[in-house]
């Protein structure tokens, strides 16, 4: 099936997407600043390159895309009608990456929280409300979908 949009306007669309301080990420960034929590943001020193470390609680955050990071059983998911063998496999690498990294902080010590997008769309005062109380227990992982 062909592209809808000429390649001049789809380039446009594809630099737009964010890989760091997308509005998902800017929202949890801030209701944690808020909130009182200090972090740093997207720390090369960290396996997987976490989007907010909180040293003072051993804890990361990543906010997660669901169409990149394919959230299961998630509308946002949706595998494109274009080329979909080569969108299968790409963003299949993308989740397995993610559990390698995942599993990676867990062993080394790091509590590990997991944002997906649909959340904060969905309810965001109470998904912030819930990842605000992970920080602040003891738990290792958590994933709010």
């Amino acid at each position: 099936m062909a592209d809808t949009v000429s390649q001049e306007v789809r380039s446009r669309m594809m630099s737009r997407i964010r890989n760091k301080n997308s509005k998902p990420e800017l929202l949890v960034r801030k209701y944690l600043h808020r909130h009182g929590f200090r972090y740093r943001i997207h720390d090369l020193r960290i396996a997987g390159r976490p989007d907010v470390v909180l040293p003072k609680y051993r804890c990361v955050i990543f906010v997660h895309g669901c169409f990149w990071h394919r959230h299961r059983s998630c509308k946002y998911a949706a595998t494109p009608a274009t080329r979909p063998e080569f969108w299968i496999e790409k963003l299949e690498k993308n989740r397995m990456r993610d559990e390698r990294v995942q599993s990676s902080l867990l062993q080394a010590g790091w509590r590990v929280a997991i944002v997906w997008e649909c959340s904060l769309k969905a309810s965001a005062d109470a998904t912030l409300a819930e990842l605000q109380r992970f920080v602040l227990s003891d738990d290792k992982f958590t994933e709010l979908a």
